[in-house]
């Protein structure tokens, strides 16, 4: 009979996990590891450039040659937009204005208390898949849902005596990972479609679709989706992190006090009326935040204010629960809580600096497009047909997301040549979408190209500051391979029973 004492065997998956942590923790901290990566791409940079290494653009014949960065003009251009490639670093402004609410409300003890009245009175059961549905439709909210889920899921992980490392992971993955799937129309739907139709147009002028052709197999992926990380979440991701032994306040689980109910009720009456006023200036025909031309909200100043519309959502009812509840009694208070709030943000804002200039210096070097246009070429030369041709276009759209993060600077370089290759194969440009937008959401999570990942990593160090990159990778790594195994499945089953992908679009083209 076996001891009752001995260690419970690892399977071969957590082996290949401790493998991969392993591996990953020798790798440098995070600053560190973008100075190298910034220094390597300058020396690729010199080396393709000198030796003229170019691809041809599909869309628009245009030659795209490697840039040295190592000459005399890189240099001055490397130095005199230094600045500006930190200040410009796109998540940098994102994150800090979005903070300045979600860090208030935080400090004030606002989403502390709305936990007692709300998330933890609900049955456990459902916390999480609620969690889950809320980051997979967080992409309707631009990439606002990068910057408030996690932090605010580690904070409920907590309460619930759960690992707060578990709610970040859940919450990142489930917004980054399952980008491409949601239950509305979100502003990505039209933006990638902007690609698609023109290169349809290439080979067929007459096509025409429309920003909805994927959306039936968006929403049952979101529907899908759900369940795969809550799996990964409870069974496999909380499991390796083990109990958390932080330093995590045990308040959080208390009753809720009169104080903090009077609060309650006056940022509950402060967002109602904040509400209002947003209501008042989206929902009319003529509304100040429509699209002025065709009144439209998917892409209009009320999607482009969304960041400081967060901002205000979060900052207005905090400031009226610390008024109630005795918190903030004047000005001084208010200044010294917003201070506390943006303490926190300074690893991040280092790890941004050095981030933004390895991201600036890849996009001059013109390497990851050079990449891109010749693996999509090696793809098209490999001769596949049906539906292993788009599953290797799916995971070939993964892998370049090591290379280029943005889903729109991807397909710019993507569809010219697969729109018009595959259509001429007789398939709808909304199946060559909806595979491409797997491909480009399955390794979002784990790629550090991705903007988000370090600031992710920052807030997963409020809990553990000495966590590695292999140990947060590989806290992510199971949703991206629970992901791309669910999707690869869905898809296949979608492809051979010819289901139509959204309004207008299909497997075929003419259906």
């Amino acid at each position: 009979m076996a001891n009752a004492t001995q260690p419970k065997k690892r399977g071969a998956f957590d082996r290949f996990l401790d493998t991969v942590e392993k591996i990953g923790n020798k790798l440098p901290d995070p600053v560190m590891l973008f100075v190298y990566l910034a220094a390597a791409i300058l020396v690729a940079s010199a080396i393709f450039g000198m030796m003229g290494t170019s691809a041809v653009n599909p869309g628009t014949g245009e030659t795209i040659t490697v840039v040295n960065l190592l000459n005399g003009e890189g240099l001055i251009r490397i130095l005199t937009e230094m600045v500006t490639n930190f200040t410009s670093f796109p998540p940098l402004g994102l994150v800090l204005v979005v903070m300045l609410g979600v860090g208030l409300a935080e400090s004030t003890g606002l989403i502390t208390a709305m936990m007692k009245a709300t998330v933890l009175k609900a049955p456990k059961k459902i916390i999480l898949p609620i969690i889950v549905l809320v980051a997979i439709s967080g992409n309707a909210a631009a990439d606002a849902a990068f910057v408030v889920l996690p932090p605010i899921v580690a904070m409920i992980f907590a309460a619930l005596g759960r690992h707060p490392l578990a709610g970040i992971a859940v919450a990142y993955a489930a917004c980054a990972g399952a980008f491409g799937a949601n239950l509305l129309l979100s502003l990505t739907d039209p933006l990638v479609y902007g690609f698609t139709e023109p290169a349809a147009h290439m080979v067929d002028p007459d096509y025409q679709g429309n920003p909805m052709i994927n959306y039936y197999f968006l929403c049952i992926s979101a529907l899908i989706l759900i369940p795969v990380a809550t799996f990964v979440t409870n069974r496999i991701v909380e499991p390796r992190l083990g109990k958390f032994e932080g330093i995590v306040k045990a308040e959080s689980t208390e009753e809720i006090t009169a104080e903090e109910k009077k609060g309650l009720k006056w940022a509950g009456l402060s967002i109602l009326i904040t509400g209002a006023i947003l209501a008042f200036l989206t929902l009319p025909e003529n509304a100040i935040l429509r699209n002025p031309e065709d009144g439209g909200l998917i892409i209009s100043p009320f999607m482009d204010s969304i960041i400081p519309i967060m901002m205000i959502l979060f900052i207005v009812p905090a400031i009226a629960y610390g008024k109630a509840s005795g918190v903030l009694k004047n000005s001084r208070d208010f200044g010294n809580h917003l201070g506390k709030a943006m303490a926190s943000m300074g690893p991040y804002i280092v790890i941004a600096f050095v981030a933004g200039q390895m991201i600036a210096y890849f996009n001059w070097s013109n390497l990851g497009p050079v990449i891109a246009i010749n693996g999509a070429a090696a793809l098209d030369s490999i001769g596949f047909t049906g539906l292993p041709l788009f599953l290797g276009f799916i995971l070939i759209a993964a892998l370049i997301n090591f290379l280029i993060a943005s889903a729109s600077a991807k397909w710019a370089i993507l569809a010219p040549v697969f729109v018009p290759m595959f259509l001429m194969m007789g398939y709808d440009p909304a199946v060559t979408q909806v595979a491409y937008r797997i491909g480009d959401s399955l390794t979002n999570p784990i790629t550090p190209m991705f903007p988000y990942f370090a600031i992710v990593l920052t807030f997963a160090r409020k809990y553990n500051p000495k966590m590695g990159m292999g140990t947060f990778m590989t806290t992510l790594l199971p949703y991206s391979i629970a992901f791309t195994i669910m999707w690869l499945i869905l898809f296949s089953v979608w492809f051979l029973l010819d289901i139509p992908l959204g309004p207008g679009g299909g497997i075929y083209l003419g259906q």
